[in-house]
């Protein structure tokens, strides 16, 4: 997930966005509340008595951990590109008011 020196399709180079790309962070956290959900789906109270007999915890929990793998999988597929003449907005550049 570091960032990575490519060439796009026109030809220009640039590096992707790496661990800074949102899908990164979204799949990371779903992934996390997905491993939590279904160790507590597994091992902790069923309570199905709430739930229609239904493993809430466990199902919501693989949902998660199947949406977050996702993202990362396809943050990996097709990654962000940066160009390299890409130049962070500067506060300092805008008139005041803007």
């Amino acid at each position: 997930m570091s960032e990575q020196e490519v060439t796009t399709k026109s030809g220009k180079h640039g590096h992707t966005a790496g661990i800074y790309d949102i899908r990164n962070i979204i799949g990371g956290l779903m992934g996390v509340y997905g491993v939590v959900l279904t160790l507590m789906g597994l091992f902790g109270d069923q309570e199905g008595d709430k739930t229609g007999d239904v493993n809430a915890n466990l199902w919501a929990g693989l949902a998660l951990l199947v949406f977050g793998i996702s993202m990362i999988a396809w943050a990996q597929i097709k990654p962000v590109v940066v160009p390299e003449d890409f130049e962070a907005d500067d506060d300092e550049d805008r008139p005041a008011g803007h």
